[in-house]
Order: C-alpha cells, then sequence, then structure tokens
C-alpha cells in the first residue's frame, strides 16, 4: 500500500517525474539551436574557462581554482588510490578541520557526497571510491541557495535570473517515535529511506528525544530528499550588483548556478559572509522551478528561457574566439560521461 502511495505522489507531483519527461520540450528547442549554430555541442563556448562549458565531465577542482579563494572552502583534490594515511596528512597540513565533506571531483547529482567525521570515516570512503575526489572544510553558515547567473559576453553586466532555497532533510524528535517511524510521515522523505538505511544503519529505528532535531543529510540536493523552494523575490538590485562584481573575478564564467551558504540575505547581498559550495555551468538547471507551488508550465517556460540564454552567450563566446567542440569530441565526452555515470553509481 505504501509503494501504491509512492507512485500516486510521484505521478501528481512533477518535480518527481523523469528528466526525460521534464525536458521533452527543450529537446526540440536544443535541436534548433543546434542546427543554427551548426555545432551540437555548442554549448562548450558557454564557459570558455571550464571543462565543456561545464556540461559533463568538468572538474569541480579545476573550476575552484578560478574563484578567488576568499569565496569557497578550503579544498584539496584526492587522487583515486591515495593511501589514507597521506590523505589524513594532507587534510592537516591544509588546516582542514573534521567534521570534513567528501565528494567526486566530477559530480554526478549529489551521489557519493557525505559528511565525514574522523580517520576511520576517511579510510572507509577511500576504500569505496573509484574516483577523484575532494576534501573540504565545512562551511560554517546554515542556509543554502541556489543562485542561477547569466551574463551575455557583448553585455557590461549580467543578472540573477533565479534563486532557490534548500530545506534540508531535518527531522525532530517526539520522544515516541523512531527516526523511520517520522520519515513515514512525509512523502518526500519516505522516498530517501532506503539511502539512509545504507547511512545510518540501526540508527534510523532509534527514538529521537523530544525537540531534538538531526539533519540526516547536511548539503542540498533535490535527489536526496531537500525541499526547494522559490526565493526569486529576494533578488534585488543590490544583490544584483554584488554578484556581478563577484562574478567578473572568476575568469570566463557567464551562465550556470552558484550554490552558496550564507548567514542572511542582507549580509549576501553585501557580499559579506558566504562561501560557494559550487559551480554548475552549462548543465546548471534553474532549480527554483522545483518548488511544489509551481506547475510543470512554469517549468518549462523557465527551463526554454534559460536554454536560450545557453545558445546566446555560446553565440557571443564563439563569435570572440572560444571555438565549439567538434562532433566527435563530443561524442568521445559523452562515452567518458556514462562510462564515468556507471563507476559513480556504484560507490
Amino acid at each position: 500500500m505504501k509503494n501504491v502511495k509512492l507512485f500516486f505522489h510521484k505521478l501528481t507531483n512533477w518535480e518527481y517525474w523523469p528528466y526525460q519527461v521534464v525536458y521533452f520540450p527543450v529537446y526540440f528547442q536544443y535541436l534548433f539551436f543546434a542546427a543554427r549554430a551548426k555545432s551540437f555541442f555548442f554549448f562548450n563556448a558557454a564557459n570558455p574557462s571550464i571543462k565543456n562549458g561545464g556540461f559533463f565531465m568538468e572538474s569541480k577542482k579545476e573550476i575552484y581554482d578560478l574563484i578567488p579563494q576568499k569565496y569557497y572552502p578550503k579544498t584539496i583534490l584526492i587522487p583515486q588510490a591515495t593511501p589514507t594515511n597521506e590523505i589524513v596528512s594532507k587534510i592537516s597540513d591544509s588546516h582542514i578541520q573534521f567534521p570534513v565533506i567528501a565528494k567526486p571531483d566530477v559530480g554526478l547529482r549529489g551521489t557519493a557526497v557525505k559528511k565525514l567525521y574522523n580517520e576511520k570515516d576517511i579510510e572507509s570512503y577511500a576504500s569505496k571510491a573509484k574516483f577523484n575526489f575532494l576534501i573540504q572544510d565545512t562551511i560554517p553558515y546554515d542556509k543554502e541557495i541556489g543562485l542561477f547567473y547569466v551574463k551575455l559576453p557583448n553585455s557590461k553586466h549580467g543578472t540573477i535570473t533565479g534563486i532557490v532555497e534548500k530545506e534540508f532533510l531535518i527531522v525532530t524528535g517526539n520522544g515516541q517515535n523512531t527516526i523511520r517511524e517520522i520519515l513515514n510521515t512525509d512523502p518526500r522523505y519516505q522516498f530517501q529511506i532506503k539511502a539512509l538505511e545504507k547511512e545510518y544503519g540501526a540508527q534510523i529505528d532509534k527514538i529521537l528525544p523530544l525537540n531534538e532535531s538531526i539533519n540526516l543529510v547536511p548539503y542540498g540536493n533535490h535527489c536526496r530528499g531537500t525541499k526547494f523552494i522559490d526565493a526569486s523575490i529576494k533578488i534585488t538590485p543590490k544583490m544584483i550588483t554584488t554578484f556581478n562584481a563577484i562574478c567578473s573575478e572568476i575568469e570566463g564564467f557567464y551562465y550556470g548556478r552558484m550554490d552558496i551558504m550564507f548567514s542572511n540575505y542582507e549580509d549576501l547581498e553585501n557580499g559579506k559572509n558566504f562561501q560557494i559550495v559550487e559551480i554548475n555551468g552549462a548543465i546548471s538547471e534553474p532549480t527554483h522551478i522545483y518548488d511544489p507551488k509551481h506547475s510543470i508550465i512554469f517549468g518549462w517556460k523557465e527551463l526554454l528561457k534559460h536554454y536560450n540564454y545557453l545558445y546566446q552567450i555560446s553565440i557571443q563566446n564563439n563569435h570572440k574566439g572560444h571555438p565549439y567542440l567538434s562532433f566527435k569530441e563530443g561524442i568521445s565526452e559523452f562515452k567518458k560521461h556514462n562510462n564515468y555515470y556507471n563507476t559513480i553509481l556504484d560507490f
């Protein structure tokens, strides 16, 4: 019965629909743009300093290296098969403190992102990771948003096209029910129980004390149970000015979503007390569309609008001398992506 209810919840809430369905009208727009650009991989020129424009197989570490250090947490790259003692030594030398965040250098919708509390956790993560990964300081702010930024290369200034707030998978105890029982009261959380069983084991069957809260997934990913809330109303002229200045310091960045943790909107507006979790390039979604209050029609309009921006930016950068990927190169990169996809899903 529970599975049937979850099926109908997915069916009647389009935020859970397969991306092939959500993106259906975008495919036709994309083919039209590809024909006009005479390149199926025109998006490569969207962000010239990021591999493949940030559409696939881009290194997060290489993107961090484009960002001034003051804007993101201390981060180190750990090559696959690095011994645990070397990892711990690198963490110490970099003055990164436990708990740390570990995540693949080439990401995939939040897969294999973990919070690690000690050397034992490091050893466990490294033993399973068949990929290069990053270790980061935990960001000291508790609010997270995705801020979508676009700038036409021929324009002096860009703009913010949307902000999504992220409501983490946090449960609060009543002193009577187990964590599992609390999770079962919300379909959004029910979808995550299998993954949480794998991560927390028997802990999810413990009773959570009255008013005690626990953040079961401390990173804002929709696939991991985070609720997305459209906060575009928070965009102000001052915030746009601030992020035009910030993004001007990031070489070759014209299109994408910046995931940001911050203290409050007033400080963010003034460029204070925030850190960039990561920057997503040409593959970025305007994730404010996944607010449950929005219709699929709203989602389609926003997707089409943003892919139009992607096309316009790519064309202008191409005219400035930034090449598109050839069809052969693009197919090769796509095959690498598929192989990597299968590897990371095995984590």
